[in-house]
């Protein structure tokens, strides 16, 4: 008997935890992570999968993103400039720098009109990528 009682607690010793964790995780469907949580910053536990801020860009494209609105407030010249310096500083966007100069120069004749004046601005930055988004939008 007493053997018995002993493989019954080791039994529940290995199984009541996994039960109460199952119940546990089961019991909870929505966590906020933030004390302000909107319904974007919540983890669903039957989704598997966790939420994540809604409007979050790749770095690459939030480049992307900023370099144009600063070429409609300022200039191509100085886009391409600061596409040039964020390059340098994080190596890991250069993949990206030809064709965020490609829109680049899409944009700057959306903007200026004839190609000839849009290509007025064109850098060495990403080879001739900003050249190719010029000529592309003719």
């Amino acid at each position: 008997m007493n053997s018995a009682a002993r493989r019954i607690g080791r039994t529940l010793a290995l199984v009541l935890p996994v039960v109460l964790v199952l119940s546990g995780t089961l019991a909870v469907t929505r966590v906020p992570w933030a004390s302000t949580a909107t319904d974007s910053q919540v983890l669903t536990a039957s989704s598997g999968k966790v939420s994540t801020k809604a409007g979050r860009l790749a770095p690459e494209e939030a480049l992307r993103k900023r370099l144009l609105v600063e070429l409609q407030e300022k200039d191509p010249g100085v886009a391409l400039t600061h596409l040039q310096e964020a390059t340098t500083k994080r190596p890991s966007l250069a993949k990206h720098c030809v064709s965020i100069a490609r829109d680049l120069g899409r944009a700057a004749v959306t903007k200026y009109g004839a190609a000839h004046r849009a290509q007025a601005f064109s850098r060495p930055v990403c080879d001739t990528s900003f050249a190719t988004g010029v000529a592309a939008a003719q």
